[in-house]
């Protein structure tokens, strides 16, 4: 099958970043290249009206139309244009770097626009000989410029992807052995515009336990973790129910969204050319992500913009507090322990020492009222919480936000995901300094189980609720909370 050969011919290129010598190539994602080539298409049916208008001025008796009329009316044209051409995937990689086989989509997409185009124009004004004329330049010019820019896009998109400067998506591949030996990383890059990372081959039979498998998927969201990967991608035969069942029960312990690919089967029976412009819709997604795109994007500048200035005002007292905690006991001004983020990605949170122990290790004890433990100045940073505020820095590198579940010790996370079943969820979003379970009354040493289910209860309704608005006023309720010097 064309898979095969596919593979066979240019699965060396895909994955290489660098060139000869070991240096750096531009990257350019999947994503901006299909972005870049409408752009392309804008632009050339833009200039091609804008051509045909000079010429109505140059060739054509008449009153012409003004210069901001044609140009708005262009822009029209041309977003139409590329609208229909999204529409008919004639913006996917395979597309752009074969386009020869595709003119007859394009020549198609291209006539349905012009047409409506015209006949839009000649219902709105009368002198139809003049615009008759102008619209055969502009309907001539832009097919011509079309396929001149389809064939030199072909060649620089051909010539990147030679140099492994195209970028995938970054994936992690499961899937049964048969589906996988068909499913090359050429074929994912070309079809799909994913960038395969990492294989995990998982198979589940009556005469095999199912832990095996769990250990497989395991394996596999340690991969992804690993390898910074932004998605899982299912390969199996469509009538494997039970394993494609336990795969995505396994992988709602991850943040990361999953698509189900179409099987050997499917792929056959449709063909490279639905293939070619429909791929990315062929796939079935089996889980999102708990934030989108923009909302990730949103909640970021949020905790920038507020860590940074935080930080910018605090420094007097930070300073302050430094000095205070160095003169009161020996040790670190700031206490730094290993924590689960994102994803389960560990990270160091910093905070102002306010005991006299630094524990980060398989048994860390919480702290409980009357601790012996805290320091003089320490009873007063953690009444206060002022103790947390060096997590800012957590927040502006990355590894926290200002709202969000509370990251717990390693060693808590070990304990709590084996007795809590939905425990791993909260690690579907960053950590936070506080969040709705701490504003709630969960704060502080939770000695009972049924406790820590309560606040993970909490952390998960702010995980699937999520919005701009509820941060907004988790961050106001943290104030009056702190006022209420209720931490120990």
């Amino acid at each position: 099958m064309y898979q095969g050969k596919l593979t066979q011919g240019i699965d060396a290129q895909v994955g290489t970043t660098t060139g000869t010598g070991g240096r750096q190539h531009l990257m350019l994602s999947c994503q901006n290249v299909t972005l870049i080539a409408g752009l392309l298409d804008l632009v050339v049916v833009v200039l091609a009206s804008l051509v045909a208008w000079k010429a109505q001025q140059l060739l054509f008796a008449g009153q012409p139309q003004d210069f901001p009329t044609t140009l708005g009316l262009a822009f029209v044209n041309s977003l139409a244009f590329v609208y229909v051409a999204r529409s008919r995937g004639l913006y996917r990689i395979p597309v752009l770097l074969a386009p020869s086989r595709y003119i007859s989509r394009l020549f198609i997409s291209w006539a349905l626009v012009t047409l409506l185009y015209a006949a839009f124009l000649l219902l709105l004004r009368s002198d139809a000989e003049v615009l008759r004329g102008t619209m055969a330049i502009a309907a001539g010019l832009q097919i011509a410029l079309l396929l001149l820019v389809r064939l030199l896009t072909e060649k620089v998109f051909r010539s990147m992807m030679a140099s492994g400067s195209l970028a995938g998506r970054r994936v992690v591949t499961i899937g049964e052995p048969a589906e996988l030996c068909r499913l090359g990383k050429a074929m994912l890059f070309r079809y799909f515009g994913l960038k395969e990372v990492a294989r995990v081959v998982v198979t589940h039979d009556r005469a095999r336990p199912v832990e095996e498998v769990l250990i497989q998927l395991d394996r596999a969201m340690q991969e992804a973790r690993d390898h910074r990967a932004e998605e899982f991608i299912i390969a199996m035969g469509w009538n494997s129910k039970e394993l494609l069942e336990t795969i995505r029960d396994r992988l709602r312990a991850s943040p990361l969204p999953a698509h189900l690919l179409p099987d050997y089967t499917i792929r056959s029976m449709l063909g490279r050319r639905i293939l070619s412009t429909s791929g990315s819709n062929l796939t079935l997604e089996i889980q999102r992500a708990p934030l989108s795109l923009s909302e990730r994007a949103v909640k970021r500048a949020v905790d920038i913009l507020m860590s940074a200035s935080a930080i910018v005002l605090l420094l007097p007292l930070f300073l302050l507090v430094a000095v205070a905690v160095k003169l009161d006991s020996r040790g670190p001004v700031i206490f730094k322990q290993r924590r689960n983020g994102f994803n389960a990605n560990q990270f160091v949170i910093y905070k102002f020492r306010s005991m006299t122990v630094l524990e980060d290790g398989p048994s860390i004890t919480q702290a409980y009222p009357g601790d012996k433990r805290v320091t003089r100045v320490g009873k007063l940073l953690r009444s206060s919480s002022i103790d947390e505020l060096p997590q800012l820095f957590n927040v502006l590198k990355g590894d926290m936000s200002i709202v969000g579940p509370r990251p717990h010790a390693l060693a808590h996370d070990d304990e709590y995901k084996a007795i809590i079943a939905e425990y791993a969820f909260r690690h579907h979003v960053k950590p936070g300094i506080t969040g709705w379970a701490q504003v709630n009354g969960f704060r502080g040493e939770t000695r009972h189980v049924e406790l820590m289910a309560q606040r993970i209860k909490l952390d998960l309704y702010y995980i699937n609720h999520w919005s701009l608005r509820l941060d907004v006023a988790i961050i106001l309720r943290t104030c009056f909370e702190v006022l209420r010097n209720r931490a120990y």
